[in-house]
């Protein structure tokens, strides 16, 4: 009777080493894919609010630069009408509160897409 398959010899531990790494390219493969099917799916379920998020987004930005920097200029506008210098204490206090209302347009983008993100 002859045997349905001719004996093989094992296999060496190179192709065992590559079969692994194989396995668990394919497997990183498939978490990747369902990473990204799960995100996709998260989009198409909020889709109807994309539009009015991305408007309340720049709303959020510009508001969040915008009102700092009035404040500031106002206390720098307060200021050279109370202590008259040779320095511009506006444009001074203008910077700071364009630097902080950017860093915190920063904070709240950064904080918006990490939600996005999961």
């Amino acid at each position: 009777m002859a045997e349905p398959f001719p004996p093989t010899s094992p296999p060496d531990e190179d192709t065992i080493i590559e079969e692994r790494r194989r396995h668990q390219t394919q497997e990183d493969m498939a978490a990747i894919v369902g990473a990204k099917e799960a995100r996709k799916a998260r989009a198409r379920a909020d889709a109807h609010k994309s539009v009015w998020f991305g408007l309340g987004m720049f709303g959020i930005v510009g508001w969040s630069v915008a009102v700092p920097a009035l404040v500031f200029i106002a206390i720098g506008v307060w200021v050279d009408t109370t202590w008259p210098s040779r320095y511009s204490w506006t444009l001074m206090f203008m910077f700071v509160g364009v630097v902080l209302g950017c860093i915190n347009a920063w904070y709240w983008v950064s904080r918006e897409r990490s939600k996005m993100e999961r």
